[in-house]
């Protein structure tokens, strides 16, 4: 397993293509572009973008993965394979929570580290847009290693006109799971700055699984490669919708007897860039 592990995390770095690098970087922008993180004005945001993106994937190579097998090999104690197989719509459920409870967690670690040098003071909608940084860090980085891998298997314009829209299903699936990595961990930067952090982290892990519960589907011939594909994008831009709305909706208006309450040096938190 410790092979395994290895490997699975120097992979991300190998292959590296322009191509796939800066595809991914692109998809990253289009989708972060709407939340408008102050990357310029808070340089320190590109830490949380950086660490994310590391952090994340230690954490599905060395956290991920053994607790994936463990969980297999648990089942395989009490079921045979053939009754394992059949029954993969439940065995997966508990592959897909892992993956969402991990990586959602690795996440949202750098955006709670912003918020504690913030003094745990943080306006929700700068939580939120932080929250996004972190998900850019480790969607651009999955996909670039995604894009990598099908460069490198020989992929070329030739392959359009030969199988057609399936040559390019990779590359649409990245470009919606950027942009879902970025809402979740909008949602629990949200949350964390809202004194919720707990419960928006579950929320964004248990949306991380019922993304994820698409390729079991898939293998169990629930969904074709298409609807699979339909399925994922659809999920990702509703969880964009809402990380939107609460992003650019209009702040609660205070009353103006709590205003001058809140107006003391111990009460002041740090508020999003518009």
């Amino acid at each position: 397993m410790w092979a395994q592990m290895i490997g699975f995390f120097l992979s991300f770095f190998a292959n590296p293509s322009i191509w796939g690098i800066g595809l991914a970087v692109a998809f990253g922008a289009v989708w972060l572009v709407g939340y408008w993180p102050p990357l310029f004005k808070k340089p320190w945001l590109w830490a949380v973008l950086v660490t994310s993106a590391l952090l994340t994937l230690a954490a599905i190579s060395f956290v991920q993965i053994p607790l994936q097998s463990w969980a297999e090999q648990g089942f395989g104690y009490l079921w045979s394979q053939g009754n394992m197989v059949r029954w993969l719509l439940f065995t997966g459920i508990t592959q897909v929570l892992i993956g969402g409870l991990v990586q959602e967690g690795a996440k949202l670690v750098p955006v709670a580290v912003y918020w504690w040098r913030a003094g745990k003071k943080l306006d929700p909608r700068l939580g939120l847009a932080v929250g996004a940084v972190a998900g850019m860090g480790f969607g651009v980085f999955e996909a670039q290693w995604a894009h990598n891998l099908v460069m490198a298997s020989g992929w070329s314009w030739d392959w359009v006109n030969i199988y057609g829209i399936m040559a390019l299903l990779g590359f649409g699936e990245r470009f919606f799971a950027v942009a879902f990595h970025i809402a979740a961990s909008a949602l629990a930067g949200y949350g964390l700055a809202k004194g919720r952090g707990w419960a928006f982290y579950l929320i964004a892990a248990f949306l991380h699984a019922i993304v994820n519960y698409g390729a079991i589907l898939w293998q169990s011939g629930v969904l074709t490669t298409i609807q699979v594909e339909i399925y994922f994008a659809v999920i990702a831009v509703l969880a964009t919708g809402v990380a939107l709305w609460l992003r650019w909706r209009k702040p609660e208006v205070v009353p103006k007897t709590e205003a001058v309450a809140t107006e003391s040096p111990a009460n002041e938190v740090e508020v999003a860039q518009e």
